[in-house]
C-alpha cells in the first residue's frame, strides 16, 4: 500500500487541531517567561502520535462495529472511508493505530525522567482515552465520551504541555485550557449528529443519541457561549491577558455552527455549519495564542 493511503487514513486534516493545541500551550509558558524550542516540538510529535493513534483505532472499531457502513459520511464526519473502499485492511489499520501509540510511549518516558514523575498520571489518563476511547468509553453514555474527547485532546494536552514546558503547575494555565476541553468536546458533539442511526446501531450512546437532537442543540449553543463567556471572565478577572480577547472575532462562524446545529434536519445547513465548528475549534485557539504571545511582546 502506498505511503499515500496510510497519510489519509491519519485524517491529516484533523491532525491540525494537535498543532494549534501545542502551539497555544507554547504561547502561554513564552508568556510565562519560559521557551524550550526542543520539548515544543517533541510534545508536538507526542501529540500527532497519539492523535493519528485516535483517528486510525476509531476507523478500526468503527469498521468492525459495522458502524462504517451505515454512517453518512461528510467532510468532517463518518470516517475516512479508507478501510471500506479497499484502501487498506482493517488489520493493517488497527496496527498502525497500535504502532503510533507505541511510538508515543518513549517520548513520554523521556519527559518522565526529564521532568519528574508527576506527569505519570498525565500520561496515564491519556493513553487510556488513546486505546479505549471507541472501544469502550464511547458505550458509556451521560456523556462521558464527549467530556473524554474534550479532556484528551483538549485540555489535558493545553496544559499538560504547559507543565512539561514549565516543570510547574499554574492555576492561570489551567484555567485558560479550559476552553480548549469545551471546544474539542464541541467538535465530537456537532461532528454526532449525522451519525446517530449509525451509532445507535453500533452501540454508541453519543449525546444527540441520548438527549435527542433538539436538546442536543441547545446543550451544544450553551457550551459554544460558554467558550467565549469563560475568555471574558478570565480577562476581566486578569488570569488571562486582555490580548487573549481577539479570540471572540470567531462569534460569527460560532454563530453559524450554533444555527446549523438548531437546523439539524436540514443537511444543506447542518454540513455547512460542521465545517464553521471546525473553524471555531481551530481559528479561537489560535487567537487565544496568538493573544499571549501578543500580550508578551506588547
Amino acid at each position: 500500500m502506498s505511503v499515500k493511503t496510510y497519510f489519509l487514513e491519519t485524517r491529516p486534516h484533523f491532525l491540525i487541531l494537535s498543532v494549534v493545541l501545542i502551539f497555544l500551550s507554547v504561547s502561554m509558558a513564552w508568556y510565562d517567561g519560559i521557551f524550550n524550542l526542543g520539548d515544543a516540538l517533541l510534545t508536538l510529535l507526542g501529540l500527532l502520535l497519539l492523535h493519528t493513534s485516535v483517528n486510525t483505532l476509531n476507523d478500526y472499531s468503527d469498521y468492525k462495529s459495522g458502524i462504517d457502513f451505515a454512517t453518512y459520511r461528510t467532510p468532517f464526519s463518518g470516517g475516512s472511508g479508507i478501510i471500506t473502499s479497499g484502501g487498506l485492511s482493517a488489520r493493517k489499520v488497527f496496527w498502525f493505530g497500535m504502532i503510533s501509540f507505541l511510538l508515543a510511549v518513549p517520548i513520554g518516558i523521556y519527559f518522565l525522567f526529564s521532568k519528574g514523575w508527576f506527569l505519570l498520571p498525565l500520561f496515564i489518563v491519556g493513553a487510556v482515552f488513546v486505546l479505549f476511547y471507541t472501544s469502550h468509553i464511547t458505550k458509556l453514555g451521560s456523556g462521558i465520551a464527549e467530556i473524554s474527547a474534550g479532556l484528551g485532546l483538549g485540555t489535558l494536552p493545553v496544559f499538560g504541555t504547559y507543565v512539561i514546558l514549565t516543570s510547574g503547575f499554574s492555576l492561570p494555565a489551567l484555567f485558560a485550557s479550559i476552553p480548549s476541553g469545551i471546544l474539542v468536546c464541541n467538535l465530537l458533539f456537532l461532528n454526532e449528529f449525522p451519525d446517530v442511526d449509525a451509532d445507535r446501531k453500533g452501540g454508541r450512546k453519543t449525546l444527540p443519541f441520548l438527549l435527542g437532537k433538539d436538546k442536543a442543540a441547545k446543550v451544544y449553543s450553551i457550551l459554544t457561549l460558554t467558550v467565549y463567556l469563560w475568555i471574558v471572565i478570565g480577562v476581566g478577572l486578569r488570569i488571562m491577558p486582555v490580548f487573549t480577547l481577539i479570540a471572540l472575532f470567531t462569534l460569527p462562524a460560532a454563530f453559524k455552527a450554533v444555527k446549523g446545529a438548531v437546523s439539524h434536519k436540514d443537511m444543506t445547513e447542518l454540513v455547512p455549519a460542521l465545517g464553521a465548528n471546525v473553524m471555531v475549534i481551530l481559528l479561537t485557539q489560535f487567537l487565544m495564542g496568538t493573544g499571549y504571545i501578543l500580550a508578551r511582546i506588547i
